[in-house]
């Protein structure tokens, strides 16, 4: 468990993390990583190798096997070791907090983050750890996309890419689509914002029928976006007095997906569903999924024409040298700076 990687977590040392990547390193390549491996790696002789072995053993954060040869794999709570150094050591995080959250395929730490430049205090942000190699490799290569045709992979590389693809993902559509803040991603770790508010789930609105309209309005810019979220429900919206957040997107696909209708369909069914069951809301589905499309459509265009319009801006000078800055005829206005300030006086030239 997580916890168990806090009260070991000042007791391990630069030497034994070069260990431990020693054996993330060689998972690439073998199911047990060989001692031999090992020693090349690290560089450490074999007595002291295996007696740091013996801790990382005892600690619960590696495992040892002795057939058909003497071999090593890193737990999952010494891979929550190697990116909570990584964190630390990158200043994404200063304090560790306690867990405050486990589902199928995560789990959820507190933790404190200094603001940047040292401005302001320091904030609670959270650490998601990702768990997907727990779970059956059957069902992760069927329903996970991005693990693609690989006959062979480790948890270690499941777990590192799910990571890997919601933190991209977050941060492609953060901020024009109302997510959590993210704001680093190491092996299987992601450092973000703590969501606002409490679970849609969880909560009894006053005013369900603008909330279920700003979830609508989300997944809008989100396919405008050209991402689906593909796992959306009750039981990833968060909801406050300020509005609503998306979270869990290591699922998302795009609309050239083959299923991207059908997927597209499940997760609004699922948001419908929702608040006509727990508020009496109906709406038609068929008729919102086509007001996103076409709103989604529409956003596109608009933001297209607005890069169309930044890129008509003109930048010339003048005889003299002094700036210029027009605009085409489209634009519909003109300015042009005919005289600078020199630098130190105040004074226009000619003054």
């Amino acid at each position: 468990m997580i916890d168990e990687v806090i009260k070991v977590f000042k007791k391990i040392d630069a030497k034994d993390y070069r260990i431990l990547t020693g054996i993330e390193t060689g998972m690439k390549h073998f199911e047990w990583v060989p001692i031999e491996e090992l020693n090349k790696y690290t560089k450490t002789p074999f007595d002291k190798l295996e007696y740091r072995l013996r801790k990382l053993v005892r600690e619960k954060l590696v495992v040892r096997t002795t057939q058909p040869y003497e071999g090593y794999q890193i737990y999952f709570e010494g891979y929550d070791a190697l990116a909570l150094n990584a964190f630390v050591k990158r200043k994404s995080i200063s304090a560790i907090g306690d867990e405050i959250g486990v589902g199928k395929e995560s789990v959820i730490l507190e933790a404190i983050r200094q603001p940047e430049l040292a401005i302001g205090k320091p904030f609670p942000v959270i650490i998601k750890f990702h768990r997907e190699g727990r779970t059956s490799f059957k069902q992760i290569k069927r329903v996970r996309e991005h693990i693609g045709e690989r006959e062979h992979f480790s948890w270690i590389y499941a777990a590192r890419l799910a990571a890997q693809r919601e933190y991209e993902i977050m941060t492609k559509v953060y901020p024009q689509v109302s997510i959590p803040k993210p704001l680093d991603q190491n092996r299987h770790a992601i450092v973000m914002e703590i969501a606002k508010g409490s679970l849609l789930s969880k909560t009894r609105l006053h005013n369900a029928e603008w909330y279920l309209d700003e979830i609508l309005r989300q997944v809008k810019i989100t396919y405008s976006l050209g991402i689906i979220h593909a796992d959306l429900s009750e039981y990833n919206i968060f909801v406050s007095e300020d509005g609503v957040q998306l979270i869990d997107w290591p699922q998302y696909i795009t609309p050239a997906h083959p299923q991207a209708d059908e997927i597209l369909e499940r997760d609004v069914s699922n948001v419908l569903v929702h608040f006509n069951r727990k508020y009496g809301i109906k709406r038609d589905l068929e008729e919102v999924i086509g007001e996103i499309k076409s709103a989604a459509s529409l956003i596109k265009a608009t933001e297209e024409e607005g890069r169309d319009e930044e890129g008509n801006e003109e930048v010339s000078r003048d005889e003299e040298g002094n700036e210029e800055i027009s605009r085409d005829e489209e634009g519909n206005e003109e300015a042009i700076i005919k005289e600078s300030h020199i630098e130190g006086t105040g004074k226009r030239r000619g003054d």
